[in-house]
């Protein structure tokens, strides 16, 4: 039973961790952006990018793992409708966040480009970071949509 807990809990601290930096990150990003500062965009983007390696990376690697040994141990199937759209909206962050990581980069480093030129930011930079917003929208709907699968364990027939 102790593993069990060890595991759920492990499982949950991961979804809080993906929905709390993910959040943070757009908030401090959105924030910094409409300074129009290039040195504070470039010092918060720098930031951001360690983060996501940090906590989002790490969460990303653990939850399948956690995710499948509750799967194993509780009994559940992975043919489980929830399991199955859990799966499939987890697949949809990974192909929005891979491209939001390279975007921050890059917008990183325009930034700190144009800080260090003391030039405003560049139009590439507005141009990233519209991307990254329409990347980082359904993504972060999908985090949502799969806390909610992992709490309420609908019965869905696919």
């Amino acid at each position: 039973m102790v593993t069990y807990f060890v595991l759920k809990y492990l499982h949950i601290i991961g979804a809080v961790v993906l929905l709390g930096t993910g959040a943070g990150i757009a908030f401090f990003m959105l924030m910094a952006r409409r300074t129009n500062d290039a040195r504070l965009v470039a010092g918060v983007a720098h930031i951001v990018v360690i983060a996501d390696f940090v906590f989002t990376l790490t969460a990303v690697v653990l939850q399948p793992i956690t995710g499948a040994l509750l799967v194993w141990w509780v009994g559940y199937s992975l043919w489980a409708g929830w399991i199955l759209l859990s799966l499939a909206l987890y697949v949809v962050i990974g192909l929005c966040w891979l491209p939001v990581v390279w975007l921050q980069m890059r917008m990183r480093d325009l930034a700190t480009d144009a800080a260090q030129a003391g030039t405003p930011l560049p139009a590439a930079y507005r141009a990233l970071f519209r991307r990254w917003v329409m990347l980082g929208i359904p993504a972060f709907a999908a985090v949502l949509g799969i806390l909610w699968l992992m709490i309420a364990r609908p019965k869905l027939g696919f």
